[in-house]
């Protein structure tokens, strides 16, 4: 899976968390800048090989369903109002339980990208067991788990991924993973506080 012609995504997704924590800081969370910039790393998760198949799939349908709601609500206050009143939170399929789904996926990317700058290797595994054990691996039961911890050798090496992602230059990945981690950072911890706020927590 391979990026076509000047396409950036790296770039595409920093540019557009980036603009959603300015927004953020000065309005309620629109569910349609949300959910476009969410799509942005559909294609990163599709990157990462069968490893994060599961993830790929659960997170590219959960965005889909906020696309959808966007045409009708439009902040993600009110999504979480909305699914209150209906009394349908954490049932599944709801708004409220696929927007947190995810946030889990952007979590993860986070990590991800934490890990790689850090750890400064070829090899994506060490990061990527990180990140799934960190944001995935509470949520899942065993036999997810270990078909994970198998897709792990069939992971990228970050060579591969960056070529995937069309970035020529290191220096410039490095430099859009540090903006996505700078920036998806409060946006991770806004959603959290609607759920919070409500005493509803994150952890189901």
């Amino acid at each position: 899976m391979e990026s076509g012609g000047g396409e950036k995504p790296l770039r595409r997704i920093a540019a557009a968390f980036e603009a959603l924590e300015v927004s953020s800081k000065t309005a309620p969370m629109e569910v349609d800048a949300f959910s476009r910039a969410c799509s942005q790393v559909s294609f990163l998760f599709g990157c990462l090989g069968i490893a994060f198949k599961f993830a790929e799939m659960d997170y590219v349908a959960k965005v889909e369903d906020l696309c959808e709601a966007s045409k009708s609500i439009s902040t993600l206050n009110n999504l979480l109002e909305l699914d209150i009143q209906q009394d349908c939170v954490k049932q599944g399929g709801s708004h409220s339980r696929n927007l947190l789904r995810v946030k889990r996926g952007l979590d993860m990317v986070k990590v991800l990208f934490e890990q790689i700058l850090e750890k400064d290797e070829n090899s994506l595994r060490n990061p990527a067991t990180v990140a799934y054990a960190k944001v995935f691996a509470p949520h899942h039961g065993w036999a997810i788990r270990k078909a994970v911890a198998a897709g792990m050798y069939a992971l990228p090496s970050k060579a591969q991924l960056l070529k995937k992602l069309n970035e020529d230059e290191e220096a410039s990945a490095r430099t859009y993973m540090q903006t996505y981690i700078r920036s998806s950072g409060p946006v991770i911890a806004y959603i959290e506080e609607l759920y919070n706020s409500r005493q509803m927590g994150i952890d189901w």
